[in-house]
């Protein structure tokens, strides 16, 4: 498969597994990699990620679990399409990337299909410096296609009873993050919050919210990404290397 210019072919480490990137748009990173190792997966699961983007949280949870039935939904046309080439390119047949609007998930999937969706969201409200919404990486990290509210609204509509959502989003979100989820009976039950180092204040957490769940959270210890001497961390570095040893 040939690529284009302005795309990379990215080794990820896992079962030999790689990913196309486009060089021009928003590249991912660790929050991505982090919220795959955090999400709770189960042989035979059916996940769905919204905002799939380039598609590397179904590719890295296909290396967690790979009897998981994976879907992927992506607005934004060759986008979406760079991801479905990704798949391709690794030969998975249990992983499904669609073009499509999140906010039409459960038509597109049905109502209550999936055990987990995942979401890596855009962190920004438009208005905080949000550039032109054909911008992808604008699109990334502003709400331009989707709210907050939209999508823990259609996880909703789209989660069986007692299915988990799973994010990952910036600290100072947190409030608007669990209101919603309460707000639509999705009851938090995990929460880690993310440090650069110690010392330093959190500036991303991840959660994992219950369909349906009872009142109680489990709160987990802070996840520091580097450590004293700039590296990453200890924890960091097993993260990664439990990516590859869950094959």
């Amino acid at each position: 498969m040939e690529l284009y210019e302005y795309e990379r072919l990215d080794d990820l480490k896992r079962d030999g597994l790689f990913i196309i990137q486009d060089t021009r748009g928003f590249c991912f990173g660790t929050d991505a990699v982090l919220l795959a190792d955090f999400a709770s997966v189960s042989k035979n699961d059916t996940v769905l990620d919204f905002c799939t983007g380039s598609g590397i949280i179904p590719l890295l949870i296909y290396a967690k679990c790979k009897t998981a039935k994976i879907s992927g939904i992506e607005i934004i046309n060759d986008v979406a399409a760079m991801a479905k080439r990704s798949v391709e390119y690794n030969k998975i047949g249990c992983i499904d990337i669609l073009q499509g609007d999140l906010k039409d998930a459960a038509k597109i999937f049905g109502y209550e299909k999936f055990d987990l969706v995942t979401c890596n969201p855009p962190y920004e409200k438009v208005g905080s410096g949000a550039e032109s919404p054909k911008d992808v990486k604008a699109a990334a990290r502003h709400e331009i296609f989707c709210t907050l509210d939209d999508v823990i609204k259609n996880a909703f509509d789209v989660l069986k009873y007692g299915g988990k959502l799973c994010m990952v989003h910036r600290a100072n979100r947190l409030t608007d993050v669990f209101y919603t989820m309460r707000k639509y009976s999705i009851e938090p039950k995990r929460l880690r919050l993310i440090a650069p180092a110690e010392g330093k204040e959190p500036n991303l957490f991840l959660v994992e919210g219950a369909k349906g769940g009872g009142p109680f959270m489990k709160i987990m210890p802070t996840l520091y990404v580097y450590g004293k001497d700039g590296e990453y961390s200890g924890e960091i570095l097993r993260i990664y290397e439990r990516g590859k040893q869950e094959q």
